[in-house]
This record gives C-alpha cells, structure tokens and sequence, in this order.
C-alpha cells in the first residue's frame, strides 16, 4: 500500500480488484479542503481510460508485474501458445489479448508478456516486423510519390494499407502499434 501522494505516472495500481496504469498523476492542494490527487488510469487489460480523484489521506494498493519475454509459436483452439525464452516452458495465452495483432504474427516473433499473479494481463509486440506481401494489386506505372494508397494482404494473412509502388513478394515494415504500413524494406 501506498500513499495517494505517492502514485506517480507508470505504476500499477488496484482498484476494486481491476488493475489501471497510471497515465496522469497531479497532486493538488486547494485554499480550502483537503489535498487530493487527480489521475487518469488506463485498465490494463481492456484500455479503458478513467480518471479517478483521491484523498490524499488515502491508501492505493500497488502492484508488482512479472514481464517475461516469449516467443509466439502455434494457435491452438482459442489460445495463443508462447514459449518463454530462458525456460521453455509453453504458456496458452487467451486469444482476446491479441486478437488484432493476431492477422499479423508469426511463428518465432518475440513478445514481452505481463503477468499478475502468474495470469496473463498484457502483451507487448515488438515495435516493428518486417512481413512479404503475398497479394498486391497492380499500382499505376509513375505513381511513385502520390498519397494514394492500395489494400496489400500479408504473408501472414493480415492486411495493410501502403502505397502503390509496392508491388507483390516485397518486404514492407509494419508498426504493430497501430498495425499500419511504415517503409518498404531493401533486404
């Protein structure tokens, strides 16, 4: 337990037995009244962004994540199946944890997964992979420089937003962030 002055931005925190990331901390002493702390805490396991005013004179229980760094390796029903990298021990992890990442995953891609309590709550992809395009539509020949974009599917069956001048067998960056189309790739 910690006091509510001391909740920073970064830490884990319960409330009501659902653990939030705080993304906002300010800690506010008015003429009159009591001191309080205002913050935004983003739930982490749905993203669901609250903001929660406390007492200053209040208790925050917080906790203490395990990450271990996996590597995906198979679908299995509706798990994902991980192998952790020091152990390799396989660990099923729920696919709703990486459902929109899933249509852009392959086999032996690292991941940094947290656990609570030796539960899984969040996963972390690396920030970039780089995929072949295995369909793209022919672009218009010149058109190497304009902002108009074309549907590409990916070797893994994900598809992309990218310019036109990439072409079929290519390999393009991918930001897995937000899933969308960063560079053609010179291999």
């Amino acid at each position: 337990m910690v006091n509510a002055i001391d909740v920073k931005k970064g830490m884990i925190i319960k409330i009501e037995n659902d653990l939030y990331s705080v993304s906002f901390s300010q800690f506010v002493n008015p003429g009159k009244g009591s001191a309080f702390v205002r913050t935004k805490l983003k739930h982490v396991i749905t993203g669901r962004v609250i903001e929660r005013t406390i007492k200053s004179s209040e208790k925050v229980e917080d906790v203490e994540l395990d990450k271990r760094y996996m590597t995906y390796l198979y679908e299995e029903g509706d798990s994902i199946v991980f192998m952790d990298k020091n152990d390799f021990d396989q660990i099923p992890i729920p696919r709703d944890l990486v459902e929109d990442m899933l249509p852009f995953m392959k086999e032996e891609m690292p991941f940094e997964i947290t656990f609570y309590e030796g539960r899984p709550v969040g996963i972390s992809p690396p920030t970039f992979v780089d995929l072949r395009v295995s369909y793209a539509e022919e672009g218009l020949k010149g058109d190497t420089q304009g902002s108009a974009r074309k549907r590409v599917t990916l070797e893994t069956g994900g598809e992309v937003m990218v310019p036109l001048y990439v072409k079929q067998d290519d390999l393009v960056k991918i930001d897995m962030r937000d899933l969308s189309f960063v560079e053609r790739v010179n291999k």
